[in-house]
This record gives C-alpha cells, structure tokens and sequence, in this order.
C-alpha cells in the first residue's frame, strides 16, 4: 500500500509539473465582448478580426502558444463585465484581458486590470477617459474627441463657417457634439444652434426641418448606426436639404447596406473616420481581401480595432520576450508604432491611447454604386481630451 501510495503521489507531481510547465508555455486572452445582444454583430466583427490575424500569423509567439477565452457580457453592462474579468484573472488564471465592445464594459473591467495587474488592450470602447481608469490599458481604436476636434477645425478651414448641430441625447453624442464644437469655434467658426435628439428616435423630419430654417452653411449631425441613418436621408431628401451640407462622424454612411438604401440620397454627406473598407493602401487591399474570403462581408472599424489590438499583443510579447506580466506589456505597448491597414499608427508612451491619422471623406458613386471616398487626411492625431478635463 505503501508503494502504490508512492507511486501515485510521483504520478500526481509529475503530472503537476507538465501542466505547469504548459501554463507557463501559454499566454491566455480573455475576452469580453457582448457576443448577445443588440451589439452582437460589433462583437462578431471584432472576433472576426481576431479570428483572421490568428489564422494569418498563428497562435504561437514569442515561443507561447495563445490561447483565447470568450466571455459574453450580454451588452453595456459593467457589472458584469466586472465580474467576468475577476472571474478570468481568478479561476481561468488569463494574462491579458481584451476586447470591449462598449464603454461600459471597459469601465466595469478596468478595476480588476488594475488590481490584478494585467494588461487590458481595449479594441473598441471609444470613451476618452477609458484608459484613465487603469495604468495597464492601451487602446487600438479610437476616441469620439479625436475624430470631432480635428473635423470641426477642418470644416471651419476649409469654407464651413456657420454650422448647426444635430446629436442623439446620450453619452457618444454630447461628446461628438462637445468636441465638434470646441474644434469647429476654436478655429474661428460660429455654431448657430443645436439640438440633441432623442436616441432611438425614428421621425428626423422636425429636426431637418429646423435646421433648414436656421439655413446654416452645414448641419453636423452624430446618430448611431443602423437603421438612423437611411431614416435621416430620407428626411433630408424629403425636405430638400443638400446632402452635400451634411457633416457627420462614419456611421453615418459606414455599414454597406445602410448606403445602399440612402442611394443617391447620401451622395455629397461628408463624413470624418479612421477606417474603413475602401481606405486605399496596400495592406489594406489585402486585409480586405482575406477578411471578404473568409467572413464574406467587408470589414470595418470593429474588426480593424481588434486586429490591431492582436498586433499590440503579439509585438508586446516579442518585446518582453514572452514574458506576459502586466508591468512589462504595457512597459513594451507605450510607444509602439506600425503599419495597420488603417495607416500608420501608435501608443501614445504618456496616455496609453492610440495616436492616427483621421480621414474626411465624401459619398461618391464609385462604378455606379454609392461609397466613402477619402479626400483628405489629417496626420498623427492624438485625443485632445486627455488632461483637458
């Protein structure tokens, strides 16, 4: 009895030691997105852009195998994000936590980055203050004050020198309206009225009508995308409001199906973005390409944000040498520059947030179907709302 007791206490640590020695050969990612839910699809285009960098450069680096655990929070809610990230730091023992498809699940997980001092690479939530709320973040996508600050400054130099403003009633919309503002009379622009609108509201038509009243060079309008979009067109169109005195953030005209149903309606609508499926460059042709055979969609703002955000992660690795603590991720993320189908791109080393080029574009019919086209860049744009508040 003796001996077998022996024998399987040697079994029992031998097998101890070779899963330890597979855990410390593995990097986990635990991913928090609401994969359920009214934001399902954003979820899915973001995994989607996981899926494909994976299966591009692999699931190995830096001599560990990468291991991804999928977490759904249901939608905005940071509670449970809270809680899923405990959960995953706790019990599935994760190294990195990523993903976060609205603010409020960055927010509710920020806390255990923090205690648990692990790097949080943030792939969509686009809240300023985000990566002020733990010391571990990096962001790979964007910020609302980022698009809206450079795009007033660019509307009041280039001609636009009275505008009314048109933003849904909720947290993404005061922002977008806010920081259009501020950029838009910093240059010297005059804003001759606004109104915020209700979020889920389906009738424009008061609204357009209001502002054609006011008869402003331009109208800077920020609604969710989905179904808003085609029922503003169309209540422009209703009301013979050009379409080329829209200002608006991307998506407004960023989903294919949505443009399709605005047609020609949405032609001239200049719109501000940092991505989008036609951006013309090399790396992007081909980004497209592989996500077009694989998904058979476009990708979009979602799926760019979370390729890069895999980038992020697998250059920080190679950086530390596989080493995945938090201290030297996120040591290794501040400053990194690349090329992301995107454009060029980078950590900003003080504010952990990404720093990139922003695009105005202009609804064209291109072949005979509707789509953005970029006409003009600003370079390197950081978010200006970092230590503004």
């Amino acid at each position: 009895m003796k001996k077998s007791g022996l024998v399987l206490a040697a079994a029992l640590l031998a097998a101890s030691a070779v899963s330890s020695a597979r855990a410390e050969d593995t990097v986990k990612i635990g991913l928090i997105m609401a994969y359920s839910g009214q934001f399902a699809d954003t979820a899915a285009q973001m995994d989607n852009g996981v899926k494909l960098f994976m299966k591009k450069f692999g699931d190995k680096v830096a001599g560990k195998k990468i291991e991804i655990i999928r977490k759904d929070t249901g939608g905005p809610n940071p509670d449970v994000a809270k809680r899923l990230a405990q959960e995953l730091i706790v019990r599935d023992k994760v190294d990195i936590l990523a993903g976060f498809t609205l603010t409020p699940e960055a927010l509710g997980a920020a806390g255990a980055s923090e205690e648990g001092k692990k790097f949080m690479v943030v792939m969509n939530a686009a809240t300023s203050v985000v990566t002020e709320k733990s010391p571990y973040i990096a962001r790979t996508s964007l910020t609302i004050p980022q698009l809206e600050y450079a795009f007033g400054q660019w509307a009041q130099k280039n001609g636009v020198k009275k505008v009314y403003t048109m933003v849904s009633d909720y947290g993404p919309g005061i922002d977008a309206e806010t920081w259009f503002q501020k950029g838009f009379k910093g240059a010297g622009g005059e804003i001759v009225g606004s109104v915020r609108m209700a979020v889920a509201n389906p009738d424009f038509s008061a609204y357009v009508q209001k502002a054609k009243d006011v008869n402003p060079d331009a109208v800077f309008i920020f609604i969710p995308g989905g179904a808003q979009p085609p029922a503003m067109a169309k209540a422009m169109q209703e009301r013979n409001f050009p379409a080329n005195k829209v200002l608006a953030q991307g998506e407004v005209t960023m989903d294919d199906n949505a443009l399709k149903s605005m047609g020609d309606a949405g032609v001239g609508i200049r719109t501000v973005f940092h991505y989008a499926w036609e951006h013309k460059s090399k790396m992007n042709e081909e980004f497209v390409k592989a996500y077009n055979a694989e998904f058979k969609r476009n990708p979009d703002v979602f799926s760019v944000g979370a390729w890069d955000g895999m980038h992020l992660i697998y250059e920080a690795l190679k950086k530390t040498g596989g080493k995945a603590d938090g201290d030297s991720l996120i040591a290794a993320a501040k400053g990194m520059k690349w090329e992301s189908p995107r454009g060029p791109m980078s950590i900003d080393p003080e504010t952990r947030d990404v720093i990139q080029n922003v695009y105005i574009r202009k609804v064209e019919k291109v072949g005979g179907q509707v789509q953005n086209v970029e006409f003009d860049t600003i370079k390197d744009v950081k978010d200006p709302a970092h230590g503004a508040k």
